[in-house]
């Protein structure tokens, strides 16, 4: 079944200027943006860091015991599902400082 897309203007008229963002206001909100998604991202490397503190090191040695392997306590897929989205936070946040 297709559907019919209507198109719909802007309630503004012509006439009407749209406000424009100061620079300072535009580096304002992306300072937030960009200080919500790196402190998400932080947050998310700390569980990450947390899952191998007591099974592969202690503060920041590595524990003898860890040769015989890592398995996170959370479990490996949502161990993994933290690395993506780490990955995630980090990407976004280079794209927008690109």
């Amino acid at each position: 079944m297709e559907k019919q897309l209507k198109v719909i203007t802007s309630s503004k008229s012509d006439s009407q200027e749209q406000k424009s963002i100061s620079p300072e206001e535009r580096l304002r909100h992306f300072r937030n943006i960009m200080g919500s998604m790196l402190q998400d991202a932080q947050n998310t490397w700390g569980d990450i860091w947390n899952e191998f503190q007591g099974q592969v090191v202690g503060n920041v040695l590595v524990d003898p015991e860890a040769s015989k392997g890592f398995n996170p306590r959370c479990g490996w897929p949502e161990f993994l599902e933290k690395m993506w989205i780490l990955k995630h936070y980090l990407d976004h946040a280079k794209r927008l400082s690109d």
